[in-house]
């Protein structure tokens, strides 16, 4: 397995401090501009709200309602963008919206649908259209109008991952369940502790320190020492549940609500459909969050109220919550809290530079991370210009999905073709590298149920930073929907096993010592 070395005499120049979205899409755009960039994580890549998403590309069509104008175009604009860096773990979903007069008026829905086609350009997703609804619609027989737009779909998980190994390619160094205990001012430079799961510590230096903790980017600044802690933020459940697929069309349905909320229920890995999600004030440890009674009732409730096909506990595979850290708004609800989002930065030419990242949503992160490093970058005269709209994201370079699929039967042609389907939506390319030079099935070694393998499972390991049962089945792939819990049991005991004989996936911490 390989293994990096970062034993310099220079310190770093950025140290960004967690890895969600915005922490990995940021220490990405920094090593391509040439600065030398090191990113701690205190657990898994995207362990926490990164993953916990409703896993859309969107604008917001329920933003445009409180005149987030800004916010939509930038993310419709994106959409497409993000699109093109990313074709296995992202692709195009079209939206039913189905009318309910009484809620939202149609004239209300026609103008937002107009405003959502037409605040940014598009170049491959359709603009929207008034359907009737038919009596082969999943949908129950009072509702008789729905409106159809475009957004898109992306594993979120795995977009955390494609750039962690991107920013990896650049030279940064990533460092996961790995956590900064405390960082204080000496001169120009910032003296980091960092601790690591198994309890070492160690010390880097750096000229800035990129604040991007999500949920607990308020609680981080209590580990600076001379640090004033605005607390400008406020945490939001939001959670969702999984269940068997409501019906066998490919479009994702938002729902609306009496309360003015909306519910998503979204095609989900072939054979499920995900329903989400809610929005709750939060306190305590986000990483304890976890979908309450009352949240399940609500989405079960909003469910049975559109579609035939009705829904209760018993139907429940899989929930997860997240929690969403967004700026603070006197007097707003949890629903009404923006996800714009925005950066401060304190420091100058005679003391080291601290930016600090607030609320943000996952279609934004690319452009949340250019416009920080674009202001942080002047302390750097060195450091390159804007580069991250061009070019894909690892795995993400073949021409469409039917082509690459196709190719990777002809030259694995003992491949079922669930698993060509599986690895072409969540590795891409990349599946080579866990591929290459096998001739038959028996060569991937131990099959851990629904053709989870072990090479495939090494490969994690080896190369993705996975370290637990969670990392492999939740986030780098969602095979846990489909494992049975013996399958589990024996999956985790072969990953414990693993990861007691592997090197770290990167950076030692004793290596990081400047």
């Amino acid at each position: 397995m390989q293994s990096a070395n970062i034993q310099s005499p220079e310190p770093l120049d950025v140290f960004v401090v967690g890895g969600g979205i915005n922490g990995v899409g940021i220490a990405l755009d920094a090593a391509g501009r040439g600065l030398k960039v090191a990113l701690c994580e205190k657990g898994d890549l995207g362990g926490a709200t990164s993953s916990s998403s409703s896993k859309l590309i969107h604008g917001g069509l329920r933003y445009l309602e409180h005149y987030e104008f800004r916010l939509v175009k930038e993310a419709l604009a994106e959409r497409e963008v993000l699109l093109a860096k990313a074709p296995h773990i992202m692709w195009p979903l079209r939206f039913r919206l189905p009318h309910q007069k009484h809620l939202r008026p149609a004239w209300m829905i026609r103008i937002g649908l107009f405003l959502y086609d037409s605040l940014a350009k598009r170049n491959v997703l359709p603009g929207s259209k008034k359907l009737r609804v038919t009596q082969d619609s999943p949908l129950v027989d009072d509702i008789k109008t729905c409106f159809e737009y475009s957004d898109g779909w992306v594993d979120d998980a795995r977009l955390v991952i494609l750039n962690a190994l991107a920013a990896k390619d650049k030279g940064a160094k990533i460092l996961v369940r790995t956590e900064c205990i405390r960082a204080e001012k000496r001169g120009k430079l910032w003296h980091i502790t960092l601790k690591s799961a198994d309890g070492q510590v160690s010390e880097v230096q750096a000229r800035s320190i990129v604040n991007a903790g999500g949920p607990w980017a308020i609680s981080f600044l209590d580990r600076l020492k001379g640090v004033d802690n605005p607390n400008a933020m406020r945490l939001v459940k939001g959670s969702h549940l999984i269940v068997p697929k409501l019906y066998d069309s490919d479009e994702a349905y938002i729902l609306q609500n009496e309360d003015g909320r909306i519910v998503f229920v979204i095609p989900y890995e072939n054979d499920f459909s995900l329903v989400g999600t809610t929005d709750e004030d939060y306190k305590g440890d986000p990483a304890k969050a976890a979908i309450s009674e009352q949240e399940t009732d609500y989405l079960i409730e909003v469910v049975n109220a559109y579609f035939k096909t009705s829904i209760s506990y018993a139907d429940i595979v899989h929930t997860y919550s997240g929690v969403r850290p967004l700026l603070e708004e006197k007097n707003a609800s949890a629903q009404e809290l923006t996800r714009d989002y925005k950066f401060e930065m304190s420091g100058g030419k005679e003391e080291p530079l601290l930016m600090n990242i607030f609320g943000g949503k996952i279609t934004t992160y690319r452009k949340l991370a250019e416009h920080a490093m674009d202001k942080l970058a002047e302390a750097f005269p060195n450091a390159g210009g804007a580069w991250t709209k061009e070019g894909r994201l690892p795995g993400g370079d073949f021409t469409d999905k039917p082509t690459f699929e196709a190719t990777l039967k002809k030259e694995y042609p003992w491949l079922t073709q669930t698993m060509v389907a599986r690895f072409t939506r969540q590795y891409g390319t990349l599946c080579h590298q866990f591929l290459q030079g096998k001739t038959q099935l028996a060569d991937m070694g131990e099959d851990f149920g629904a053709e989870l393998y072990q090479s495939e499972v090494d490969y994690l390991i080896e190369r993705e930073w996975a370290r637990t049962l969670d990392d492999v089945i939740w986030r780098r792939t969602k095979i846990g929907l489909r494992l049975s819990k013996i399958q589990k049991q024996t999956l985790d005991a072969y990953i414990a096993e693993g990861t007691d004989e592997c090197v770290p996936a990167d950076v030692p911490l004793q290596s990081c010592v400047m």
